[in-house]
């Protein structure tokens, strides 16, 4: 298959893989990797220390900087903005580059400006101009100035609670095993409201430790990661705030906005938490104490432990 290599293009890098195309007025530094079955296109500038996997695609206009890393099956868009210095001064030179890394699958909008240091996640999304000043989680969609996420992009939409209109409605079920939606027993009488969970009629588990979470500013996420014993149960006592289970295989968004509904994330599935309303209360019952060996907070060691401890 070989290599193609316009003749416009300078080109002086050692490693490049086979079917790798690079097109014209691109300057490829003689230390920069890039593997097979690339996809460089017009006026791409990459630096000595820049890594690039296989099957990646770089639209026109692209500077690639040192310490700019992009895994396998990236896709970044046209004219977008790589930086690898947050203090530039005119003739110096940072010490050491800050490593962007863009991990697998990751898409990048056009015209995106991404700020040095940080990481975009597995399959993540990124919107056209967005500017991001923070690592994204993965399979995370974000767009903005800020970049914020607005979304996940491996989340099953005929389940999610999400309806044509882009609004949230009920779920049918939950398509992530082990992952549960129930319905918490509302008395009622003119005096008000009472909801009611008891334990073995209704609750799954013993609680051992309740906390809150609360004054979440719209933009944050919470969670962002599974436990390896330990059960919860999420309550949105006030306001609202949507909930992505995510087992590994499947992923699904549930709506919190009433404290009649509880959702039970058993141990080993991953949680993330976002779109808060201003006033969200998040009640959270967990069937342990806290204790910080039981988080798994790397998507990819998570990944590891399903593998080896399935529920």
């Amino acid at each position: 298959m070989g290599v193609f290599i316009h003749p416009s293009s300078d080109v002086s890098a050692k490693t490049i893989g086979e079917g790798t195309r690079i097109w014209q007025f691109c300057v490829v530094l003689s230390e920069a990797q890039i593997g097979e079955r690339c996809n460089i296109c017009a006026h791409v500038l990459i630096e000595d220390d820049v890594s690039i996997g296989n099957d990646v695609t770089v639209k026109s206009g692209v500077q690639l900087w040192d310490g700019v890393i992009l895994e396998n099956d990236v896709f970044v868009g046209p004219n977008v903005t790589f930086t690898n210095d947050m203090t530039p001064y005119l003739n110096e030179r940072p010490p050491v580059s800050l490593r962007t890394i863009v991990k697998q699958g990751a898409t990048i909008g056009a015209n995106a400006t991404i700020l040095p240091g940080v990481s975009i996640g597995e399959r993540a999304m990124v919107g056209a101009g967005a500017v991001v000043t923070r690592s994204v989680p993965d399979f995370a969609k974000v767009v903005g100035n800020p970049a914020a996420i607005i979304g996940y992009t491996n989340t099953d939409a005929r389940a999610s609670g999400l309806n044509s209109g882009g609004a949230y409605s009920d779920p049918e079920a939950s398509i992530v095993p082990g992952v549960e939606l129930l319905t918490l027993h509302v008395a009622a009488d003119i005096r008000g409201k009472l909801t009611v969970g008891e334990v073995e009629k209704g609750l799954p588990f013993v609680p051992q430790r309740i906390f809150m979470v609360h004054d979440v500013p719209n933009r944050e996420t919470r969670g962002e990661h599974a436990h390896r014993e330990c059960h919860q149960l999420l309550i949105c006592v006030t306001g609202h705030c949507v909930a992505v289970a995510d087992d590994g295989k499947a992923r699904q968004e549930f709506l919190l906005n009433t404290n009649s509904r509880a959702l039970y994330m058993p141990p080993r599935i991953w949680g993330t938490q976002y779109q808060y309303s201003e006033d969200a209360v998040l009640l959270v019952l967990a069937s342990h104490p806290y204790d910080p060996d039981d988080y798994v907070r790397d998507y990819r060691a998570f990944l590891a432990l399903v593998q080896a401890m399935p529920l």
